[in-house]
This record gives structure tokens, sequence and C-alpha cells, in this order.
């Protein structure tokens, strides 16, 4: 209902055919939104937590079936450690609260990225969300999480390494294929679409295998006020575009 009335108050016109299967998301601009009204970055996180549940049960109801959301990469643990407390803290809120929060939008929630790494605490909380939500059937939610996308990639290359030292695979055999399976989102479709906010425009680590034939879309938006609208708006610009994969 809340969907049918958004398409006819802004006269919408999305071809549910074309739809991409796979959303990446970098949701930048949290801490500048706070700063803006003279709050700690904290709320800016808050805040953008507010509106990734909010995006999640849109792209739930319009039918996407994977969404992966940059939340905490490798290198953002060099930042204050009351920040980084903060982020954990959080996260670890977010993470008990999802299924009361998402409840009906049938979402399975997936964590990707140096889990061994992060309180056991954290770890505990992700493992029974998981388990909690695997039997799900509608959208995907990958939280990148302590993730890098050049460690992905090392990681992938020790564990394709190791097996070719034990005598289980075969050099020769080792292609992009191989490659994709030992990777973090081995058995996810790689992007269609990677939507940048808060006016940046680069990977920052994220999915670098992943994206190489994504179309990226960017916006000036800070992530906090992201909205329905703009993500529609991204819909729209990702089914005006031809994708040719390398192709004429």
């Amino acid at each position: 209902m809340i969907l049918r009335k958004l398409f006819k108050r802004k006269k919408v016109q999305l071809d549910k055919s074309k739809l991409p299967l796979h959303i990446a998301i970098i949701p930048d601009g949290n801490g500048r939104w706070a700063k803006r009204r003279g709050m700690p970055r904290s709320a800016g996180h808050r805040e953008g937590a507010k509106t990734l549940k909010k995006i999640v049960k849109f792209c739930a109801q319009l039918g996407i079936k994977y969404m992966t959301i940059y939340v905490f990469s490798t290198e953002n643990w060099k930042r204050p450690k009351s920040e980084v407390d903060d982020l954990m803290s959080l996260l670890l809120e977010f993470l008990r609260n999802a299924e009361a929060e998402l409840e009906g939008s049938n979402v399975r929630i997936k964590v990707i990225g140096r889990i061994e790494d992060l309180s056991d605490e954290l770890q505990k909380e992700i493992r029974r969300v998981e388990k909690h939500t695997d039997g799900n059937t509608g959208l995907c939610l990958n939280i990148a999480l302590n993730y890098g996308g050049r460690d992905e990639i090392v990681s992938a290359v020790k564990k394709i390494a190791k097996e070719v030292a034990e005598g289980r695979l075969n050099p020769d055999e080792i292609d992009e294929s191989v490659v994709s399976s030992r990777l973090y989102t081995c058995k996810i479709p790689d992007p269609d679409l990677l939507i940048r906010t808060s006016g940046e425009k680069r990977s920052s680590n994220f999915l670098l295998w992943q994206l190489a034939y994504t179309e990226f879309w960017y916006t000036n938006v800070l992530w906090p006020d992201f909205t329905e609208n703009n993500m529609i708006e991204a819909l729209q610009s990702f089914q005006n575009r031809n994708r040719r994969f390398g192709g004429i």
C-alpha cells in the first residue's frame, strides 16, 4: 500500500523486469550530517541506521533480492576510539533489534568481513541473527563489517594457495570462477548497481573484485537524508543505462 501511494504521488515509472538483482551501498555522510547540526558524530551514525532500516524495507517491497551495505571497513579502526566504540555499540543494537524492526519484510541477514577480529559479544550476536533469519526468502541484507576489498582478495588467494599446496587444486584450474568462489560473497551475484551518498566518488576499498561491471550512481545527499525517492532516482538511472559488459 505504501509503495503504491508513493509511486502514484511521484508518478513513478519503474520496470519491475529491469530492477537490479543486487544493490551495493556506501552510506557516506553520517558525520557531516551530525556536524552541520552541531551534534556528535554518533548521532549521525544513529540516524544513518534508521535510514538503513527504511531503505531495506523499501527495497524488500520492490522485490530486490540482495543488498550489500558498507558499514565498517578494515581502515575504520583508525578513527578515534570513542567513535569506534560508539559504532560497535550501535551495530550490536542494530543486530539485536533487526528482526523486530524489519518484521514482515522477510529479510535474511548475513555479515561479511573479518568477523573473527570483532568482540565475542558482537560475534555471538552475528551468529544468532544469521541463524534466526536464515529461513527468510526475501531480500538478503549483507552487512560488510570489518571489511576491506583488498583484504578479501588476499584471503581468497591464501585459500587457493593452500589448496594448491595440499594438492587439492591444480594451478591450471584457477580461473575467475575459482577466485569468486573463495570470496566472502561466493554465493551472491555481483552487484548490478552501486550507490554512494554524500557526493564522494570513489570505491573506498569496497567489493573491488565484484564491482568490475557494476553501474555506479552518486548523489550529494547525505546518507541520513537518503529517502525512498532517492532510491527511485537511482533505480530509474539504472534502468536507462545500456549495460554491455565489454561488448558492443
